[in-house]
């Protein structure tokens, strides 16, 4: 989640010629100096939203997102 690192994964998997699918791991929680950040539920609160808007056509049949 640091730097939104899923989005270059999500552009770059678009750029190529015959990728249907997208598979994104992703810590489940991150812990840095007392602070809880829920990364996994961030990157799937982030694509829910998008696919939900249907205002962006991906070329891409699938994303799967794996937490770690």
């Amino acid at each position: 989640m640091a730097n939104n690192q899923f989005l270059k994964g999500l552009f770059q998997a678009c750029m190529m010629d015959d990728v249907d699918y997208l598979a994104i791991a992703v810590r489940n929680v991150y812990i840095a100096a007392g602070v809880t950040n829920p990364d996994f539920d961030r990157v799937v609160t982030f694509f829910d939203t998008l696919f939900a808007s249907n205002r962006m056509r991906l070329p891409l049949k699938g994303i799967l997102i794996v937490g770690d």
